[in-house]
């Protein structure tokens, strides 16, 4: 009887990789512009190859992302974070007398925890969100157009009051 051997392969083109792991192309692609610890060779024609390490990186994307209900944000701290400790299992480090666990930073809260946070019961409660500088440029940018965009509005119905009286 002849045993047929499984050999682990050095590199996985992207359609072989999204086949194991079961997601579409595009979506890797995008993950790939949003983690940085996502950065796949190329080959000598130009595609796309991911080594055993970078599917163990994706698996853990694709976990906290889809299973913990991480956003992309969070997941991208909370990936950095297991990365820097050298681990990228799902349960935390515990600490012993002899390797205390520094504090790592916190990483976004999952989606569902926040939206519990959010409920009328408990957002007496919870401290508001903290928004990097970034976030919150893009509100006041989002709200400064919003708030332009009534004005025009108002000065529209104001002229067209004033042709139809």
């Amino acid at each position: 009887m002849v045993k047929a051997r499984v050999q682990k392969r050095l590199y996985y083109k992207i359609g072989e990789a999204c086949k194991e792991l079961g997601i579409q192309p595009y979506v890797l692609r995008y993950w790939e512009t949003e983690f940085p610890a996502l950065a796949p060779s190329k080959s000598r024609s130009g595609q796309r190859v991911y080594s055993e390490k970078e599917l163990e990186v994706i698996r853990r994307i694709k976990q906290l992302l889809y299973e913990e209900g991480y956003t992309i944000a969070g997941a991208k701290k909370k990936l950095e974070t297991e990365l820097v400790n050298g681990s990228l299992e799902e349960a935390e480090p515990v600490a012993t007398e002899e390797s205390p666990v520094a504090e790592a930073p916190a990483a976004s809260p999952p989606r569902t925890a926040r939206k519990k946070a959010a409920s009328p019961a408990s957002a007496a409660l919870d401290t508001p969100p903290v928004l990097d500088s970034d976030a919150a440029e893009r509100i006041q940018t989002l709200r400064s157009g919003v708030e332009k965009a009534l004005q025009e509005a108002r000065e529209i119905l104001a002229l067209l009051d004033s042709k139809s009286s």
